[in-house]
């Protein structure tokens, strides 16, 4: 079946974008191979299909990788999975979001929770911090507006976190007496 000229030039200047990250990435150890994007771009559209999503014009890859290409829990050897799964974690948490957060916000709040929170862990960032963030959503929550998505997600983490004072007390009391 031949593909309409607008679906290939669309294609072509997706995978323009992706690999013109290439040009700011490499400072941080990351480049993607023309293959690679491909393959990035081949999971955007399965990512799009399953949450039954439409998306125009470049799309969320090149945005992902200029956000997270930074992250010390991204290296080349993980690079394209990660990007291949931040995107699928974003179009699944737009959908749940009821498209009420803008993607730039998503953007910002995926990525301070990827470094600070999730240290890296995927299915957490996913399976926790925006599913409890999503929920807040759902139910009526706005007070994200204004903060580009930045310091939203510990008004609703739910999770105890250690104290690294009272840490440090213990260990002296263990370790000195």
């Amino acid at each position: 079946m031949e593909e309409n000229w607008m679906v290939l030039l669309q294609r072509q200047n997706q995978l323009a974008g992706v690999m013109k990250t290439n040009q700011f990435t490499e400072k941080f150890g990351l480049r993607l191979s023309e293959q690679d994007a491909e393959l990035i771009l081949q999971e955007r559209g399965n990512a799009l299909r399953e949450q039954k999503r439409v998306e125009f014009g470049e799309g969320i890859a090149s945005r992902i990788i200029y956000e997270f290409c930074d992250s010390d829990f991204i290296d080349q050897n993980n690079y394209v999975d990660t990007v291949i799964r931040l995107q699928e974690i974003f179009y699944l948490f737009k959908n749940e979001m009821q498209d009420e957060i803008t993607d730039e916000e998503l953007l910002h709040l995926m990525k301070e929770q990827f470094e600070v929170l999730c240290f890296g862990d995927l299915d957490y960032l996913e399976g926790t911090c925006l599913h409890h963030f999503a929920q807040a959503i759902r139910a009526g929550y706005e007070g994200y507006k204004g903060t580009d998505g930045y310091g939203e997600y510990a008004k609703f983490d739910q999770q105890v976190r250690w104290d690294y004072g009272l840490y440090y007390a213990a260990l002296q009391e263990l370790c000195w007496g």
